[in-house]
């Protein structure tokens, strides 16, 4: 059995995990990731961009403003404050790194409009490929760094405890399935999302919520699991996972139309396509209940430019046998982003001592009901910097080495439990997704407690997923209301009462 001892283990090595052990030095930093760095990272697959306030006619309050009224009225004002006031430096950073983004003639930087945001404040790098000249530019950086050692094809399957405080990740190499123990007095959980939950969705499979799993098992505070964000317009050509479908190109003026050549936005909210995210994929979904395929059409918007200006999605687009020069793009809504995550407070700072979580598996407050696009790379750039100062002005805890069993090993379920996952996820789009009743909740949950019951010993994927589909779908469950991305048909209206997060630990949930 191998182990090491770090300053800090960092699980997850997408954006929010690279720019805190970065910005760790120079502690020795560990940094676990599921392949070879760089891969299976959600973060290099980002399309959109970064939101910071850097026009001439913006402001860290105006963004603040269209992040709030986003977050359908339980953001946490504060922690809203704090990201867009960081916003611009956060881009300055990138810069100063190396980050090549888009500039025009004049060489300034070209900023984009997507839905809900008031201004023109979207950076971004290759028209639509901006996660990945991020992702890019902070492994170069890693890699001339001597304070990080990255452990490649790792997968973390729990957090180590001693006297209620983590000291450390129990993990396994792949494919051996050899235990690692990594002892740290600090350990970053950066793992990602929960996409790989749903049956649509625009993540990679290894978006299995492992860092959310991890946290409940070891009791710690979460918080807003019931909101999941569904993208209006993932490309519908039976792809698992969809590729996206940047909301970048409504920005730009393209428009939703139904097979009749309807353009049924503009009747459903004033914004149209630019609405907020839940809105625009409801309209969608619901055409879809009718029967109705829905298409982006981009010919008059961008035409001809889409090959330089978005060519990431032009790709995917030909690959298919779709011009979107000339041809509308299938599109469906799909599981894109979780609001929800480990509770953590202004610095990253979860209920555990001795642990901190950045990224899409944290829960800062900041997003509220529905994330404001563009706002997700913006907060794992400005909470890595944050988890990263907080431990650094965290006295020196000693290295603990509590006893284990040498028995330990991985989880270790059926050698096949292809159907169980693929049961899961189709249980979840159908009952625990974009429309929501209270019996469709109750059916999921009874669902997910035999899944469970048959699956004892569930490998690290099923495990982990059976556990946050009870910790999404019980939320969802008592949050009898409609707020953001959370909808209940039997509950079509926002309750005041209920204008508040949420807050729970797996140990109290049925």
């Amino acid at each position: 059995m191998r182990s090491g001892d770090y300053d800090a283990v960092i699980v997850g090595a997408g954006i929010a995990g690279l720019t805190t052990a970065l910005q760790l030095t120079p502690l020795r930093v560990a940094v676990l990731c599921k392949g070879t760095l760089g891969q299976f990272a959600a973060s290099d697959w980002a399309q959109g961009g970064v939101a910071a306030a850097i026009g001439t006619d913006d402001s860290p309050r105006l963004h603040a403003r269209d992040t709030l009224l986003a977050g359908a009225g339980i953001s946490d004002d504060t922690i809203v404050d704090i990201l867009t006031r960081d916003a611009p430096a956060a881009i300055e950073t990138l810069l100063g790194l190396g980050a090549s983004f888009d500039r025009d003639s004049d060489g300034e930087l070209v900023l984009g409009r997507e839905a809900a945001h008031g201004r023109r404040r979207i950076v971004k790098a290759g028209g639509d490929a901006t996660g990945h000249e991020i992702v890019k530019t902070l492994i170069s950086a890693i890699h001339h760094a001597a304070h990080i050692d990255v452990i490649e094809n790792t997968a973390a399957d729990d957090l180590m405890l001693h006297d209620g405080r983590v000291v450390g990740i129990y993990a396994h190499i792949q494919p051996s399935a050899q235990p690692l123990l990594l002892f740290a007095r600090a350990t970053i959980l950066a793992t990602g999302g929960i996409g790989r939950l749903y049956r649509a969705t625009t993540n990679p499979p290894q978006a299995c919520g492992d860092g959310l799993a991890m946290a409940a098992r070891a009791d710690a505070v979460l918080a807003d699991c019931e909101f999941v964000q569904f993208h209006p317009t993932a490309l519908a050509i039976g792809a698992d996972p969809m590729p996206l479908v940047t909301e970048a190109i409504r920005g730009e003026g393209a428009t939703l139309v139904n097979d009749l050549g309807e353009r049924f936005m503009p009747e459903i909210h004033a914004d149209a396509e630019l609405a907020p995210r839940d809105v625009v994929a409801r309209a969608i979904f619901d055409q879809l209940r009718r029967g109705r395929s829905v298409g982006l059409d981009a010919t008059q918007a961008v035409g001809a430019q889409f090959p330089v200006r978005f060519p990431t999605v032009f790709a995917s687009c030909m690959s298919a046998g779709i011009d979107p020069r000339v041809q509308r793009i299938p599109i469906a809504p799909a599981a894109h982003y979780h609001m929800g995550g480990i509770a953590v407070d202004a610095w990253g700072k979860s209920s555990l001592p001795g642990l901190w979580a950045c990224g899409e598996c944290s829960a800062t407050g900041v997003h509220g009901a529905n994330r404001l696009a563009s706002n997700s790379l913006l907060e794992a750039l400005v909470y890595g910097t944050r988890v990263a100062t907080d431990i650094h002005a965290t006295q020196t805890s000693p290295m603990l080495h509590p006893s284990i069993s040498r028995t330990y090993d991985r989880p270790c379920g059926d050698d096949d439990e292809t159907q169980a996952v693929r049961d899961l996820r189709h249980l979840m789009y159908a009952n625990v997704g974009l429309v929501r009743t209270g019996s469709d909740l109750r059916d999921a949950l009874d669902r997910i407690a035999t899944l469970t019951e048959e699956h004892p010993y569930a490998k690290t994927e099923l495990r982990n997923l059976l556990v946050v589909a009870r910790l999404i779908a019980n939320a969802a469950s008592e949050r009898c209301e409609s707020r953001g991305s959370h909808y209940r048909s039997d509950f079509p209206l926002p309750d005041a009462a209920l204008a508040h997060r949420s807050f729970r630990r797996l140990t109290s949930v049925v």
